[in-house]
């Protein structure tokens, strides 16, 4: 089979968003009309709120830009790179979703998958690309979500999926 899990999963998330407007609150008259009490009142959607978060359709340019993303990130910290090969039993995989601007500004940073063991790393991993922003800009993508999957060690030090070198058997 050529989809991925990973593939399959960032289609099962995309289909959640979009089914998210589907579920709107009926009017409670069931007239159509606006509710009138303040209580009543859901305040309106902020501008400076996304109110969907699209994740970009893993083209061949998405998947590039992963490894020019991830290639920033690792010169950034250098020292912070899990050299060789990971454990098998890596201490946490964090899948991560950065959302960038077309000047590759970090805006906001997400994790559609964290360890309940290692409540600890996620805190960790977003303040390392916060402080490495702006990665390399995303050019012709513009602004989208940058996604990538963070192997953590117990050490602290890190491999980035779109760059690893693999895990031991061993």
């Amino acid at each position: 089979m050529t989809m991925t899990i990973r593939t399959l999963t960032t289609i099962a998330a995309a289909l959640a968003l979009a089914a998210c407007s589907a579920l709107k609150p009926a009017d409670k008259a069931g007239d159509g009309s606006s509710p009138t009490s303040a209580t009543d009142e859901v305040p309106g959607p902020r501008s400076d709120v996304p109110t969907v978060r699209l994740i970009t359709a893993q083209t061949p340019a998405v998947r590039a830009y992963r490894k020019t993303g991830a290639r920033q990130i690792y010169k950034a910290y250098p020292q912070r790179i899990y050299k060789g090969k990971i454990p098998p039993l890596v201490y946490a995989v964090v899948v991560v979703e950065t959302d960038l601007d077309a000047e590759g500004n970090v805006r906001n940073v997400t994790f559609s998958r964290v360890p309940s063991h290692a409540p600890e790393v996620p805190g960790k991993i977003a303040e390392l690309i916060k402080a490495a922003s702006p990665l390399p800009s995303p050019g012709r993508l513009g602004g989208h979500t940058y996604v990538d999957t963070w192997l953590w060690d117990k050490s602290g030090n890190f491999q980035l999926d779109s760059l690893t070198l693999g895990q031991r058997s061993r």
